[in-house]
């Protein structure tokens, strides 16, 4: 009887993420990406009851200046990145000769002057959140705390897809090619989160999410990957109703 309650529990489950992150393509027809778009985090601890389906992405990152930065902001305006947000290093090695002490603060001037336009790009379009799959150095973490905004850096490209789908943002190769339709506004709530020993970013409660995050929790490693399986199952079952 257990076995039989958690079977329905998880397939309903599967019911509800398929459901979310389906695509009409026409003549009553649904394209369900369930590779790309439903990602499966699994959380060790709590009950299998507390698995639940996450109307939106969460990652297993934390902001990238936790004692400067919000961890928590009601309908965020997110950019997505796909540069580094920190000096360009020289595809080959480069060698700079200086003659005198200040050619030393001249070229720390050049660096400051680029990370700060990089960033006032960003900043004009009042972003809460800027999220990059690439580096961010601390002088962009200093410009863009101290307008408020919140960072993540390093994020991969698979994650940052799945925040596109679930916000409604576009990801962007270069700070001066943003426009105002590349903000996501579709999410409701960016919220850090500790769970056991680890810090998770939840960007969730999305108006119209195409992408959606199942958060398994129970009591081992071994039974989380157990109920991953019968997820697998769930989605044959569900996808041929």
């Amino acid at each position: 009887m257990y076995h039989i309650f958690f079977l329905g529990y998880f397939q309903n489950l599967a019911i509800d993420a398929t459901t979310t992150v389906g695509v009409e393509i026409g003549q009553g027809l649904r394209d369900v990406d369930i590779k790309n778009y439903i990602k499966v985090e699994k959380v060790p601890g709590g009950q299998l009851e507390d698995s639940r389906v996450l109307k939106g992405v969460m990652i297993n990152k934390d902001v990238v200046a936790p004692g400067k930065m919000r961890r928590k902001i009601v309908n965020p305006r997110i950019i997505l990145l796909d540069c580094p947000l920190e000096y360009k290093k020289g595809e080959n090695q480069t060698n700079a000769e200086l003659l005198k002490e200040e050619d030393w603060s001249l070229l720390l001037k050049m660096e400051e002057e680029y990370i700060e336009e990089l960033c006032m790009q960003i900043l004009k379009f009042k972003p809460d959140l800027v999220i990059t799959e690439k580096g961010l150095s601390d002088l962009a973490c200093h410009y863009l705390s101290k307008h408020g905004v919140s960072a993540i850096r390093r994020l991969r490209k698979t994650d940052n897809n799945r925040i596109a789908k679930a916000c409604g943002a576009v990801i962007v190769n270069r700070p001066d090619e943003l426009q105002e339709s590349d903000v996501g506004t579709g999410a409701g709530l960016f919220e850090i989160k500790k769970i056991g020993d680890e810090y998770f970013a939840f960007i969730v409660d999305c108006k119209d999410p195409k992408a959606c995050t199942i958060l398994l929790r129970g009591a081992s490693k071994d039974l989380l990957n157990e109920v991953e399986r019968n997820l697998q199952v769930c989605y044959s079952h569900v996808l041929r109703i």
